[in-house]
C-alpha cells in the first residue's frame, strides 16, 4: 500500500481553490447585493448581468446620474464591506498553512 504525495496535494488544491472561489463569487453577489441597497435599484437585472456578462457589466446596471468613479469608490468600499459580513457568517477565506 503506497501513499501518493502528488496525489493527496492535488485533491487539498482541488478543494482549496475551489473553497477561495466560492468565497469570491459570495462576496461579489453580496457586493452587488449591497450596492443595489444604496442605489436604490433592483437586485435582480444587477444580478442577471453579472451572471451573463461579468462584475463590470453588473456595475453598469446603476444609474449613471452619480457617474462613473462614484460607482466605482462604491463598490470598493462596499467589498470590504461584504467581505466583513461574510467572515463573520463563514469565517476567515485564507487557506490554512502546512506546517
Amino acid at each position: 500500500m503506497v501513499w501518493d504525495l502528488r496525489r493527496a496535494l492535488l485533491r487539498k488544491e482541488e478543494f482549496e481553490s475551489g473553497r477561495l472561489t466560492d468565497f469570491e463569487f459570495r462576496e461579489t453577489v453580496r457586493t452587488l447585493k449591497l450596492l443595489a441597497r444604496a442605489f436604490e435599484a433592483d437586485e435582480t437585472p444587477v444580478l442577471d448581468a453579472l451572471i451573463e456578462h461579468g462584475f463590470e457589466a453588473a456595475l453598469h446596471g446603476f444609474p449613471e446620474m452619480l457617474g462613473e468613479e462614484t460607482r466605482e469608490a462604491a463598490s470598493l468600499r462596499l467589498r470590504k464591506e461584504a467581505r466583513r459580513m461574510l467572515i463573520s457568517e463563514r469565517g476567515d477565506p485564507t487557506p490554512y498553512r502546512l506546517g
